[in-house]
């Protein structure tokens, strides 16, 4: 048996994960005193020479695409995007079971995800905490949208939201600063949204425009997807992770992949057992507390592989529930060809990395085809990294020499792109389990999916793109996607886990029968233990869940920061 290193400090807390969840439970923890080891699976950032902020492509080999291009398989991805995220990762396998398929995108660097997010920062809204309430399906939240308000607050005040105060509903008004504003292809789709009685408003994303903390605001450079050295638009690693570390009592541990939690005879976890990617070797973090934050599935894989006689299940899964409810956003896609654009001198349509404007839910307070809701983001231009991109139009037409390159050229801009994004209703054939024959590298056990959409998501794909042609079509323009009512992907649905919000496998209730942690993420069977990213949510609703995400880890951190102080943990 190799020997097994550990630490000599007992930690206060170990965060485990340095996303959005552990980086604001880092930063809520060491600010409130306690020493903090915070372990991440992937190597530290270093935004000068990891991003490719306004790196041209003919600066990178095979012009940024990587040796063979960027397939389906890495969902186009490439080398100017932000470093370290994708869909596969060389000796970190996943599996699906038959009949299924499941997309998973990892991310393997310090603050995670966070640095590839889209940043569509949209707050849950009443009603979406007490689904069943209202409809009769899935489960209400043991939190209201009136306990969760005061940390939406902190967290936009602080990583800066953009946005504007609309009193809709549907999408509860926050602390904002002054949206950008629309640009021609924005405006085209606003004035056609206007004549159907479509709600188009300012988006609100994590990007300021004006300085926060000392951030300068967005230059409009439109290249967010590729990390912004500036730190202009949110990450962990640059928002979080930092003022933490400046308190000196962060330990920031990297390239440590997580394999067990081990618990004391007592029933308390006392330490977590991880890989040690550089030397291969095994070593042990102790601590008082700890933060399970690394991601939904990847924290539902942890917990499952750290079995005991204690937790033969895994650990905090008396109730069983730990990879159950798995949710991802319900996705359906569309383009319309605007002939009005072609006649668009060129112009700089640059501006944030995202849209200016969407649409939030307005059919909400009336009966629908199916239940809950989805939003529309949308984008178009001449941009480089946007939708109306070169070669997109190029990858459309065959041929070569100059009538390729005029029709190119004809083309290019001419086209809006929609997406919608929708609540997905949890049900019993989505989950996720540990594989029994398949490991990693590092010899840890991998997940094995399952998914299912129901008839109800698939009424709502069909909703929206029956939505898009009419926005098209009042537009002046030609509706182009073309989906099948039947067969894998009918009215073009989204594979699960393709949008990236996959939540609920750790979920919060106040049943521990049902539940695996309590309303402030805390485990029901470990009460040292808490599980605080998209793994604790309860429902999936049509906003993207990062800052939902970032106000439940605050709002955890402080209960925790108080009970350790008590002396109650």
């Amino acid at each position: 048996m190799p020997q097994i290193k550990r630490s000599p400090k007992v930690y206060d807390v170990c965060v485990i994960g340095s996303g959005a969840a552990g980086g604001a439970a880092a930063k809520v923890l060491t600010e409130g005193g306690l020493e903090v080891a915070l372990l991440e699976a992937g190597p530290p950032l270093h935004p000068d020479t990891d991003y490719k902020e306004h790196v041209w492509p003919y600066q990178l080999a095979h012009r940024g695409a990587g040796i063979g291009g960027a397939g389906y398989e890495d969902f186009g991805r490439t080398e100017l995007m932000a470093p370290n995220g994708s869909w596969t990762i060389d000796g970190e396998p996943y599996t699906s079971a038959p009949g299924s398929n499941f997309r998973w995108f990892r991310s393997r660097i310090v603050g995670g995800r966070t640095n590839h997010w889209g940043r569509i920062a949209l707050r849950f809204a009443e009603v979406d905490f007490r689904a069943r309430s209202t409809d009769g399906l899935g489960d209400d939240w043991p939190i209201t949208y009136q306990d969760l308000a005061p940390y939406y607050d902190k967290v936009e005040a602080y990583i800066g939201v953009f946005g504007s105060k609309e009193n809709i509903p549907s999408a509860p008004d926050g602390v904002f600063l002054p949206p950008p504003k629309p640009r021609c292809t924005e405006v085209l789709v606003k004035k056609a949204c206007d004549k159907l009685g479509v709600l188009c408003v300012p988006s609100r994303l994590a990007i300021i425009t004006q300085s926060v903390n000392g951030r300068p605001p967005c230059h409009y450079c439109d290249q967010c997807g590729r990390g912004c050295k500036s730190a202009s638009n949110f990450s962990s690693s640059q928002v979080l992770i930092p003022p933490a570390l400046a308190t000196g009592r962060l330990t920031l541990i990297t390239n440590a992949m997580a394999r067990e939690i081990l618990v004391g005879a007592d029933g308390k976890a006392n330490a977590v057992s991880y890989v040690d990617k550089t030397t291969r070797t095994e070593q042990q973090v102790r601590a008082r507390a700890f933060v399970v934050a690394a991601s939904t599935c990847e924290s539902t894989r942890l917990l499952l592989n750290s079995r005991s006689s204690l937790f033969p299940q895994g650990i905090a899964n008396s109730s069983g529930v730990v990879g159950r409810h798995l949710m991802d956003s319900v996705g359906s896609d569309g383009a319309g060809y605007f002939p009005q654009l072609e006649k668009m001198p060129p112009h700089n349509h640059d501006g944030v990395g995202g849209m200016h404007l969407y649409m939030p839910w307005w059919k909400f307070g009336r009966k629908n085809d199916f239940l809950r809701g989805y939003h529309i983001e949308f984008g178009g231009g001449r941009s480089m990294p946007g939708v109306g991109q070169f070669h997109g139009v190029c990858r459309h037409y065959e041929g070569y020499g100059a009538g390729l390159k005029q029709k190119c050229k004809q083309l290019y801009g001419a086209f809006i792109g929609f997406a919608g994004r929708g609540e997905m209703i949890p049900n019993e054939r989505t989950y996720c389990e540990i594989d029994p024959d398949v490991t990693d590298q590092w010899g840890i056990p991998v997940l094995r999916f399952h998914f299912d959409w129901s008839d109800n998501e698939i009424k709502m794909a069909k909703g929206m793109q029956e939505t898009f042609r009419a926005i098209v079509e009042a537009a002046g323009g030609t509706y182009l996607t073309r989906t099948e009512s039947t067969g894998k992907r009918p009215f073009g649905i989204s594979e699960g886990g393709e949008i990236i919000h996959e939540v609920g496998t750790v979920r919060m209730g106040k049943n521990p029968r049902t539940s695996a942690l309590n309303e402030f993420c805390q485990a029901h069977d470990v009460k040292n233990l808490f599980v605080t990213d998209g793994a604790c949510l309860v429902t999936n609703p049509d906003k993207n869940p990062t800052l939902t995400i970032l106000a439940l880890s605050w709002r955890a951190s402080e209960y925790l920061l108080d009970q350790a102080k008590k002396g109650n943990l």
